[in-house]
C-alpha cells in the first residue's frame, strides 16, 4: 500500500460551485505547506445530479472519486473513503468549508506535539469572519436542562458552564480541549479510527462528529480546538441539512445518544427535559406575532420527542 501522511475525504450532494471553492483551497493550503505529494483527495458523491462531477474530472483529476448511486448520508459515504484511506491522518471536510492557508499544516503539527490527540478541529467563521459556534461539550442532562430553559443565555453564567454548543466568543481565542468539534473541518489520527471504529451509520445527517468524538474520548484520546486553525463555512451550503430540520435533527440525535450510550433513567429524564423545553418554545413563539412558523416547526419537534 502507497502510504499517505494524509488523506482528505469530502462528501459531495449537488453542490458543484462550492466543491470547486472548496478544492481550490484545499489545494492551495496543500502546495503552501509542502503536502501536495504526501496527501490523497477522495471526493464521495452522493448521486449528484448538477455539474459536480464535470466539474472534478475537468478540473481535479488528481483527485480519487467515488460515485455513489444513490444519496447514502454523511456517515456511510465517509466511511466509504475512510476504508480505502492511506493516510497517517484523515480530515473530514465539508464542501462549504475553505481552508486557510496553514490549516491543515497547524492540524499535524497539534498532532506531532501531543500523541493524545484524537482529534483537531478549527475555528470555524463565515465569509464575513463572524464567529460559527462549532465545539461544545457531550450533551449532559445538567447541560440539557440549561440549553432547554434558557440558562445557557443567562450573561456571565455562560462562561462558566459547560454548553452542549458553546456560543460564548472568549472560548473560541485559545486552544483547548473539548468533547466534540463540527464535522466540517475533523482532522483524526488513522490510528485511533481503527481501534475505535467508523461513523455510525444509523446517524443520516447530524449528531455523527459528537457520537465519534464520544467513542474517542471512551478510548482515551483528547479532542482539540485550536483557534489559530481558521475555515470560513459557508454554514449549510453543503445540503447536509436545512435550518429547520437541523433544529428536529437535533433533538433526534439527543435521544438517540441517550439510547445507545446511558441508563434507562437517563433515557426517560433527557426525553422529559425536550419535551418541556420544546413546549416552552411552542408556546413564547405562539405569543410573539410574526412567529407562527416557529411555533409550528416546534409543534412538530414535540411530536418526535414524545
Amino acid at each position: 500500500m502507497d502510504k499517505r501522511l494524509l488523506s482528505i475525504v469530502i462528501v459531495n450532494y449537488n453542490t458543484s460551485s462550492l466543491l470547486k471553492s472548496c478544492l481550490d483551497s484545499l489545494y492551495n493550503s496543500l502546495r503552501i505547506s509542502n503536502l501536495t505529494d504526501k496527501s490523497e483527495i477522495m471526493v464521495v458523491d452522493n448521486a449528484s445530479s448538477d455539474e459536480s462531477l464535470k466539474t472534478l474530472k475537468e478540473n481535479f483529476p488528481r483527485v480519487t472519486l467515488i460515485e455513489n448511486k444513490e444519496n447514502v448520508g454523511f456517515a456511510k459515504a465517509n466511511n466509504q473513503a475512510i476504508l480505502k484511506s492511506k493516510g497517517e491522518y484523515i480530515l473530514l471536510l465539508n464542501t462549504d468549508a475553505r481552508v486557510n492557508d496553514r490549516a491543515i499544516e497547524k492540524s499535524i503539527e497539534d498532532f506531532k506535539k501531543d500523541k493524545s490527540l484524537g482529534v483537531v478541529g478549527g475555528k470555524l467563521v463565515y465569509e464575513d469572519r463572524t464567529l460559527q459556534k462549532s465545539a461544545g461539550f457531550f450533551p449532559t442532562l445538567i447541560s440539557v436542562f440549561n440549553w432547554m430553559f434558557f440558562v445557557d443565555d443567562i450573561p456571565l453564567l455562560n462562561h462558566f458552564l459547560k454548553p452542549y454548543h458553546v456560543e460564548n466568543s472568549g472560548f473560541y481565542k485559545k486552544s483547548q480541549n473539548v468533547d466534540w468539534v463540527s464535522g466540517a473541518y475533523f482532522m483524526a489520527r488513522k490510528e485511533v479510527v481503527d481501534k475505535i471504529g467508523l461513523l455510525d451509520e444509523s446517524l443520516f445527517m447530524y449528531g455523527e462528529e459528537v457520537e465519534w468524538c464520544f467513542r474517542i474520548k471512551w478510548a482515551g484520546y483528547e479532542v482539540k480546538l485550536d483557534p489559530s486553525i481558521q475555515i470560513i463555512h459557508d454554514k449549510g451550503g453543503s445540503s447536509r441539512i436545512g435550518k429547520d430540520a437541523g433544529i428536529i435533527e437535533e433533538f433526534k440525535f439527543i435521544l438517540y445518544f441517550y439510547r445507545k450510550y446511558k441508563p434507562r433513567w437517563q433515557q426517560k429524564t433527557v426525553q422529559l427535559l425536550l419535551q418541556a423545553g420544546i413546549k416552552l418554545r411552542s408556546i413564547l413563539f405562539g405569543i410573539i406575532p410574526k412567529h407562527k412558523s416557529r411555533k409550528e416547526l416546534y409543534d412538530k419537534a414535540f411530536e418526535v420527542a414524545g
